[in-house]
């Protein structure tokens, strides 16, 4: 009995390895997989690192100056000179002023009254009105602040001898100097393996019955838990290299600091890997066409990143789309790439986010098992 144990395991071994080299070759060897697979996330990293970014710059302001004092042209004069500013417009009119703002040609707008000047020499607050494109709210709010700081300067400048406001210092913790490349590029890796961990797996039974070999299957030895390991170990192999070049590229190439510890990361991230490996197979269990799979693959993966706090906080949403962003692996792993990088982030809230990746890749891979048996039967 042993020794028929020991060959049955022999050929589930051989099976699972001509298995595993076979799904490796198909994605490797095929254009269209390395084409779908491989490029995007380079391309990605390497576009949204300097894209996708909070940061206003390169604006047009729109100006109509009422006044013909000295403080209303120091103040022109500063917008003129501020970093984020590209062009400063001057109108003669207030309708001048709201087309600009409505045509979407300036992201702000001043309007100086006639006795700026007058009631700052007379020691008085005066007051300049600043019309803001709402439609670009969060830009809109970044530049009113800029803006605000410009004219404190110049109320500053033009009253000396006010009473100032008691100073404050502030600290940036983790990111000194704001820098949102820092933010971003270790959000972006979290996100490139989720998506090229899920194209590997939705592609994978799914280009087998396009092209005719899925049939191949049914009268083959191989058991479903056979399929299910070779089919997600291909996409753990590449979804990890993946993952680890692009975290090498972020400390290399882009000088984000590494502060965590490498080997928590890469146990989460393998994991993390593995929790959307069930997915991608469920997506792939379901699928007729390759195209389909892709489709299914996107379907699935861009609410997953509007949904796991990458550019909103969770605890903003409403409460049942806190739950539900629970349930999504890169929820989790944002925490925990982030946190490696900037925050050296502990053991134990590492630990804290891992066993919910366990979980969610017990339920994802059990739920593909039950999806490919019913397949195979």
């Amino acid at each position: 009995m042993k020794g028929v144990r020991a060959m049955r395991e022999l050929c589930s071994a051989t099976r699972l390895r001509a298995q595993f080299v076979k799904e490796l070759l198909s994605v490797l060897r095929d254009p269209k997989s390395r084409m779908v697979v491989f490029v995007p996330p380079v391309l990605q990293l390497l576009v949204f690192a300097f894209a996708a970014t909070l940061e206003v710059r390169n604006v047009d302001i729109a100006v109509y100056n009422q006044d013909a004092g000295r403080w209303s042209h120091e103040l022109v004069q500063r917008v003129h000179s501020a970093q984020f500013v590209a062009r400063v417009r001057h109108v003669q009119s207030r309708q001048q002023l709201r087309a600009l703002i409505d045509d979407g040609a300036v992201i702000a707008a001043l309007d100086i009254p006639a006795d700026f000047s007058r009631t700052i020499a007379a020691g008085d607050s005066a007051r300049v009105q600043v019309l803001v494109d709402g439609r670009r709210s969060n830009s809109g709010q970044i530049t009113v602040a800029y803006l605000s700081s410009i004219a404190a300067d110049v109320g500053a400048e033009a009253v000396p001898d006010a009473q100032p406001a008691a100073p404050v210092v502030v600290r940036n913790a983790f990111n000194p100097n704001l820098t949102y490349r820092w933010y971003i590029v270790p959000g972006l890796t979290a996100i490139l393996a989720l998506f090229s961990a899920l194209l590997v797996t939705s592609l994978s039974i799914a280009r087998e019955r396009e092209l005719g070999t899925f049939d191949q299957l049914l009268v083959s030895p191989t058991s479903t838990p056979e399929i299910i390991v070779s089919k997600s170990l291909p996409a753990l192999a590449i979804g990890t290299a993946l993952g680890v070049s692009m975290v090498a590229a972020a400390v290399v190439v882009f000088g984000i600091p590494f502060t965590g510890s490498f080997v928590l990361l890469l146990a989460s991230l393998m994991l993390f890997i593995l929790s959307v490996v069930g997915i991608g197979l469920t997506i792939s269990a379901l699928s007729m066409t390759q195209q389909q799979a892709i489709l299914g693959a996107f379907a699935i993966g861009v609410p997953a990143v509007l949904l796991s706090g990458f550019a909103t906080p969770v605890e903003n949403m409403p409460l049942a789309l806190q739950w539900l962003a629970q349930a999504i692996p890169l929820t989790h792993f944002l925490v925990i790439v982030e946190g490696s990088f900037l925050a050296a982030l502990p053991p134990g809230v590492v630990v804290g986010h891992l066993w919910p990746l366990a979980v969610i890749a017990l339920v994802t891979l059990t739920m593909a098992t039950a999806f490919i048996r019913g397949r195979l039967q």
